[in-house]
């Protein structure tokens, strides 16, 4: 019997306590446990949508081609009037490339980025259409007509010389018919069971899985298998529903939206029966449904007529995961912390500790233990920093009253330099260093007064700069002098999840949040961070969101649900650290020492008696 050396190509090795070097599935015996131990990637368990950025033409009634959601085309639609635009995708952005010859909308589509099928639809002026178009990369050029002319039809997500085209609206009566292109013809093929108006169609013109549908009434559940020659009934949807979106093939589709009603709900099909998924976040139907397969997909526009776009990631994803940490050696929040450093290097500097008591003490953290270094000039709460935790910057804040001074750390000690401009606290803060920094949002008075006031920090002055868009408080923030994100906060009367994004010289207002919360803490930049914990109303939250540069999506939640962490972060989305804050809204208040740190990919380790 071949040894496990033979077999894996390592020996099994000797490490006291968890290996952090092992790769997944690899053995090791820990001497400190005496247990053998092996690790494995945490997965998501299930697929998800997620925006993506937007059409530059919304419309209903578009269809699309393309293998996942990394590279399509969506073309066709009504925006109204019928539109003739077509819109190439790369994954990140659409762009306007040679329109079809003909507008129309809910027109049929399939294919791929490169090679592309429009058929039929609805042209101007109305009517029925059996036009083919053929895309070849560049052009749209006309070939042979559908035999039968229709509409709203189920168009499935084969490749262009394998289309599909099934039931629809003839203009007088719901169709049974099926017709199958063969890269020059339209040849007719045997009906369907059912008659219906707006199928959704997984599959090509020699495997296919057929969904829902209208028979004008009733809206239909019903699904037919296709082998290329026969259809059979298998088992229904569980919601009944026609004119959304598909993806993937005959033993592995998704279905997704209609309209109308307008819904987001979303099936997956293992060949045997559908399971419910989570819902698009933008209910609707009309829409160019893409994907080859359904661990990869796209809804692009829809009707009500939209731009929206989401992407669909199936499950078994690498996901990140927060674990616990040090903890700080004064329990506090509203501190501040060290956005440009790491997991194993961080920084927390003064803050508000139990009974609302201002501390100057200074925490630095190694990746195990926090460790007090010397203390800041000015204590005060609700301060915002920039830098590492070997060059640092800390400003504004109350002391209870609201203050401008800024400190400098330099690796041993705080000297004080000049004011800021504003007197602001429960502002956001980030920056490279103690030489380049940026402030943002904030509240004066009370009742407090919301700030949208930018400052940007140079080493010496501070300099007034472009405000935000959205005034706030409380907010969190993280990024360089050039490149920053701000999100969430509290606005009058209410939190806020308005996300902006800076480019050195002015705030974009981007995608929202998915929750509204305030004094949460945010590690990254503003391509790529995580959004963790804070405040929603009376209480307090766990959640974590993750930012990919266009938009949010809820990832592992926190261990401890708190807030006031609108400062307490180090690290990157992928590598990063929080601490502190309150972990119970009140009364009493009580502030914890907890800190947590963020991997992503994480792995779940097991030992072999698990």
């Amino acid at each position: 019997m071949a040894t496990y050396k033979e077999t894996v190509g390592t020996a099994v090795t000797n490490y006291a306590g968890d290996n952090p070097s092992v790769v997944a599935g690899e053995l090791w015996y820990d001497s400190t446990n005496k247990d053998f131990k092996y690790q494995y990637a945490n997965l998501t368990a299930a697929g998800s949508w997620r925006t993506a950025n937007s059409l530059n033409t919304a419309r209903a009634g578009v269809a699309g081609a393309g293998v996942d959601n990394t590279a399509a085309l969506a073309f066709g639609g009504a925006t109204p009037p019928n539109s003739a635009v077509t819109e190439s995708y790369d994954g990140t952005s659409w762009t306007e490339v040679n329109d079809l010859g003909t507008a129309r909308s809910y027109l049929g589509g399939q294919g791929t980025q490169t090679s592309a099928l429009a058929f039929g639809g609805n042209p101007s002026p109305p009517g029925i259409g059996i036009l083919t178009e053929l895309w070849g990369g560049s052009n749209w050029t006309e070939v042979n007509d559908m035999n039968t002319a229709r509409h709203a039809m189920g168009s499935g997500t084969g490749t262009a010389p394998t289309s599909f085209a099934v039931g629809g609206w003839t203009g007088t009566a719901v169709a049974p018919q099926c017709e199958s292109w063969n890269g020059t013809n339209w040849s007719e093929v045997n009906d369907m069971n059912v008659a219906r108006n707006g199928p959704m169609l997984c599959g090509n013109n020699t495997a296919a899985v057929c969904a829902g549908g209208s028979s004008e009434p009733p809206v239909r559940a019903n699904t037919e298998l296709f082998n290329g020659t026969n259809w059979t009934e298998v088992n229904d949807l569980n919601t009944g529903r026609y004119n959304g979106g598909s993806a993937g093939t005959s033993t592995a589709g998704l279905v997704y939206g209609s309209n109308p009603p307008s819904s987001g709900v979303t099936e997956l099909w293992n060949g045997t029966n559908w399971s419910e998924q989570s819902d698009l976040s933008t209910g609707r139907g009309y829409m160019a449904g893409i994907g080859a397969a359904n661990t990869s997909a796209l809804a692009a526009g829809g009707g009500p007529v939209t731009a929206v776009v989401e992407a669909w990631t199936g499950a078994g994803q690498p996901v990140g995961a927060w674990a616990t940490g040090g903890s700080l050696n004064t329990a506090r929040g509203s501190m501040g912390g060290s956005p440009a450093g790491t997991q194993s290097a961080a920084m927390a500097s003064t803050g508000q500790t139990a009974g609302a008591s201002k501390t100057a003490v200074v925490e630095q953290y190694n990746g195990t233990n926090w460790t007090e270094v010397n203390d800041v000039n000015t204590a005060r709460s609700g301060l915002a920093a920039g830098g590492t935790s070997t060059s640092n910057l800390i400003f504004s804040g109350s002391e209870p009253a609201d203050t401008t001074k800024t400190e400098l750390w330099n690796g041993s000690n705080w000297t004080e330099v000049n004011d800021m401009n504003t007197t602001t606290a429960q502002r956001a803060g980030c920056g490279a260093s103690n030489t380049s920094a940026l402030a943002f949002g904030g509240y004066t008075g009370s009742p407090a007064s919301f700030r949208n006031e930018t400052e940007s920090w140079n080493g010496t002055n501070w300099t007034e700069v472009n405000n935000l868009n959205t005034a706030r408080s409380s907010l969190s923030g993280n990024g360089i002098i050039t490149a920053a994100l701000a999100a969430g906060g509290e606005v009058p009367g209410d939190n806020s999840n308005a996300t902006e994004s800076w480019n050195g010289t002015n705030w974009t207002t981007v995608a929202n949040m998915n929750d509204k919360s305030r004094e949460g803490a945010m590690i990254g930049t503003n391509t790529a961070a995580i959004q963790a914990g804070g405040n929603v109303g009376s209480n307090n939250t766990a959640t974590t969101e993750d930012w990919n540069g266009v938009s949010w999506s809820e990832t592992a939640d926190l261990n401890t649900a708190r807030y006031q962490l609108n400062n307490n972060q180090s690290g990157s989305s992928t590598s990063g650290v929080v601490f502190g804050g309150k972990a119970s809204y009140g009364p009493p208040p009580a502030v914890t020492s907890s800190t947590e740190e963020w991997t992503s990919p994480s792995n779940t380790i097991k030992t072999l008696t698990d």
